[in-house]
């Protein structure tokens, strides 16, 4: 039975929500939580570790940059981690439904678990019409170039540490969730979804809550999966 679960939360300006993020954890499923404070100008770092998580900085901006800090540091636990999971600081998520995320993986049925906000109840205004409708096309190209069965891009995820490792992720900021889920594809990873309930977030979205940032991730998200659409 896979036993060791880590936690990795990139978060950039969540000092509002963090702590709950973090408490809310299950501690008697998970071992650590790394918390990677991605350049904020706020105490998200601060409040982290108050809250008992393991404080790292990331000065380069951009959520894949923070994800990969988080990930080059799992090596210097005294465990190397069996399941690692992906959790956003915006507290939109819900902590306490980790249990199910990484239950395909305890029981061998997948490598990589995505929690779906689609397949999920969420709360109205929790995601907008563009995350909404961004979704549904990312998916459909999922579909369509790399036949995976995907409903999302959620943020909310599991995945066994030596597949993330065989990845070899690169991307540094709004291609990080999709090229996972590309690379799982083409890695043929054992790839399943489970429901996951979703709420409006603390706060507001840097990416989702400004033109620029919805711009910047939709062009980025699209870019990559023809990328390597075409590869």
């Amino acid at each position: 039975m896979l036993r060791e679960v880590v936690v990795i939360i990139p978060a950039f300006n969540e000092e509002q929500a963090i702590s709950h993020v973090v408490n809310d954890i299950p501690k008697d499923i998970v071992s650590y939580v790394i918390v990677v404070d991605n350049n904020s100008t706020d105490g998200t770092l601060e409040m982290a570790i108050k809250a008992g998580a393991i404080g790292l900085s990331e000065k380069k901006q951009g959520y894949g940059a923070a994800c990969l800090k988080g990930i080059d540091y799992l090596k210097k636990l005294p465990k190397i981690p069996e399941i690692v999971v992906f959790l956003d600081g915006d507290y939109a998520d819900y902590p306490q439904e980790i249990g199910f995320v990484i239950k395909p993986i305890l029981e061998n049925k997948a490598d990589f678990v995505v929690g779906s906000r689609a397949l999920g109840k969420r709360e109205k205004y929790a995601l907008t019409l563009q995350q909404i409708w961004g979704n549904k096309l990312a998916a459909f190209l999922l579909k369509l170039f790399f036949k995976q069965d995907a409903t999302d891009l959620g943020p909310f995820r599991a995945i066994k540490y030596d597949s993330l490792l065989a990845l070899n992720m690169q991307d540094t900021n709004y291609g990080w969730t999709v090229e996972m889920q590309i690379k799982a594809a083409k890695n043929k990873l054992r790839y399943t979804e489970v429901p996951v309930n979703y709420k409006v977030r603390i706060g507001t979205s840097k990416v989702s809550g400004t033109l620029k940032g919805t711009i910047m991730a939709s062009y980025k998200i699209l870019f990559t999966i023809f990328k390597y659409a075409f590869k």
